[in-house]
């Protein structure tokens, strides 16, 4: 369990430094954990709804952050390039992260070529029953991106480095408030960019 939790604290270690300098972009984090909490809860009560907030509030916030604020040129602080940082990403890089917006983004077309999707839905009768629809096909694809991601890692990094993932992703939005809650303020007082300090990880 130590190595467990070394790789732990490493994964989010280089996830803060490389990933998370802008001060707009985990002020965006905060909002998003906060949010995935939320989503978290709504499992036990309705999971499609759940889904819902997961990928229009929590991932929408988390994504922006990082594809409209953080700089994606040489890295300064770290001393190496965005395409090295990109390379050595554990988990989804932004190359991959834009397959999955775009899987994303489409999804819902398929209920309007199957409405029950092969049986597995009540086929939807209003636009708020499609919606609800749409956020299990959400639901099945950030299962599905999770779990394909970890296995993929099992046999490219090893079993341990996959379920150390796993649980970083699992984990995150308890970590990123932990990190961030002070970001907005740190914006507004000292400006976007800053060196990510050592934090101090769960």
């Amino acid at each position: 369990m130590t190595k467990f939790f070394q790789l732990l604290a490493i994964q989010r270690w280089d996830d803060h430094r490389y990933y998370h300098q802008d001060r707009i972009n985990r002020s965006l984090h905060f909002i998003s954990a906060i949010s995935f909490l939320v989503a978290y809860a709504f499992l036990f009560i309705d999971p499609a709804v759940a889904a819902l907030i997961g990928w229009l509030v929590s991932m929408s916030t988390r994504q922006s952050g990082h594809f409209l604020f953080e700089p994606l040129g040489y890295d300064e602080v770290n001393q190496v390039t965005n395409e090295h940082k990109e390379a050595i990403k554990v988990g989804y890089n932004l190359h991959r992260k834009l397959v999955i917006i775009g899987i994303w983004a489409v999804s819902p077309l398929l209920l309007l070529i199957d409405p029950s999707l092969g049986g597995l839905l009540t086929p939807h009768h209003s636009v708020a029953s499609f919606v609800h629809n749409t956020g299990w096909i959400w639901l099945a694809l950030g299962v599905g991106g999770l779990l394909f991601r970890t296995v993929h890692l099992f046999f490219i990094r090893g079993v341990l480095d996959g379920l150390v993932w796993m649980t970083k992703i699992l984990t995150d939005p308890f970590n990123d408030i932990y990190l961030y809650y002070k970001a907005p303020l740190e914006w507004l007082r000292d400006g976007r960019l800053g060196s990510p300090e050592r934090a101090h990880q769960i």
